[in-house]
């Protein structure tokens, strides 16, 4: 094995401990911090891969933005975040639906990178460039959509953390 695939190895297991730990916390901001390492340990892999652009999306948009607008959202509407507020009522069926997805997903891999060494693919043509042109240009619309749709939401966890200060 080489560098690539230790490296590969050690953020795969660090991701895949941090996203049990998501599903099993307790407490839903351990659950955000925890999704926190999940989300840059694919990042990572991505990295890993020659993905940069993707992985770097990743990082800076899932990590940097979603999870921290979830921590907001989270302080803001003064929802409940106490050591008992994920209870767990259908541990055997999640447990059973988690070994089913594991099968698929392990069947999948296999399928997708066999255990004989074949040679690579080659890469599909265009870059990021190519990808940031048509966001920049055809989607930029979408994008601000989206931003809107954000500040909104912040915006209305403001306003019912507010309303409920008053009460």
């Amino acid at each position: 094995m080489n560098a690539h695939e230790y490296a590969f190895v050690v953020v795969a297991t660090i991701g895949s401990i941090a996203a049990v730990a998501v599903v099993t916390a307790r407490n839903v901001v351990h659950a955000a911090l925890y999704l926190v390492v999940t989300l840059a340990a694919v990042g990572m892999t991505f990295l890993l891969l020659g993905a940069e652009f993707v992985g770097w999306v990743q990082i800076l948009i899932y990590v940097g933005a979603i999870v921290i607008l979830f921590l907001f959202g989270l302080m803001l509407t003064k929802a409940p975040i106490g050591r008992d507020t994920l209870d767990y009522q259908n541990r055997a069926v999640g447990a059973v639906v988690a070994v089913v997805v594991a099968i698929g997903l392990g069947s999948l891999i296999l399928q997708a990178w066999p255990l004989a060494s074949t040679p690579a693919a080659p890469s599909a043509p265009g870059g990021s460039d190519v990808l940031g042109s048509a966001l920049f240009n055809t989607y930029v619309l979408p994008f601000e959509a989206v931003s809107f749709v954000l500040l909104a939401a912040l915006i209305g966890a403001i306003v019912l953390a507010r309303r409920d200060e008053g009460t």
